[in-house]
């Protein structure tokens, strides 16, 4: 009796074959992939792999990584709402600020696409979708009494703050989870104490961090500093 010839194996898909693609399902899957494994993983075959076909048809959406990456940037910036009627201008931008971070502790894999990736992009080569929050909150300011520039002046120092503040709310710091004394969680004791007393000291602070007092503290002292400006 001869045996039948063993069935080809068949590669393992993240979701089931086929089915229509469209722009916004390429995207939030690269989203998906990226949210769970980080954006070095993140490649046109490992996305067309989730997606169930082939690379190639992938292409009309996104002619290579870095504009599906752009394209990842828009659809995550896109949850941010700026309501640029708001006549409490102040709490608009509270608002923009908790959304903002609220979008990166949900993101934390895609912050590197919304504070550093814009470095090496001029301003008017940037996906739209990433520039329409600068556009809103310009408009917001200006009907509250802003001049433009004065508007971009405001709009530089919220969003410098928020960069600021979510990279360091996401950035590791505990070396030694095990230990209970605080200084040596952190690997504080490392360093030279004639050196560094002062950081040394501040290993309980550090461990005791919270990320939505501190930006509130930021955002008041921001908004205090901008009473006095125009209107």
């Amino acid at each position: 009796m001869t045996t039948p010839p063993a069935a080809p194996a068949v590669e393992k898909r993240d979701s089931p074959a086929g089915g229509k693609l469209s722009r916004e399902r390429v995207l939030a899957c690269a989203l998906e992939i990226i949210d769970r494994e980080g954006i070095e993983r993140m490649s046109m075959r490992r996305l067309a792999r989730a997606l169930g076909h082939d690379p190639m048809s992938l292409y009309r959406y996104a002619p290579n990584k870095a504009a599906l990456l752009d394209g990842v940037a828009e659809t995550v910036l896109s949850e941010l709402v700026v309501d640029s009627d708001d006549p409490d201008w102040k709490a608009q931008l509270r608002s923009v600020a908790r959304q903002f971070r609220g979008i990166a502790l949900a993101h934390p894999h895609v912050v590197p696409l919304l504070v550093t990736r814009p470095l090496a992009t001029p301003l008017a080569l940037r996906p739209l979708g990433t520039l329409r929050p600068l556009e809103a909150t310009l408009a917001l300011l200006t009907r509250a009494g802003f001049s433009a520039p004065d508007a971009l002046h405001v709009y530089r120092a919220l969003f410098g703050l928020l960069h600021g503040h979510v990279l360091n709310e996401l950035q590791e710091l505990v070396d030694n989870p095990d230990e209970t004394d605080d200084l040596l969680r952190l690997g504080l004791h490392r360093l030279p104490l004639g050196e560094f007393p002062l950081l040394r000291g501040l290993a309980s602070t550090l461990l005791s961090y919270d990320g939505v007092a501190e930006l509130e503290r930021g955002l008041d002292i921001l908004l205090a500093g901008l009473t006095t400006a125009p209107p």
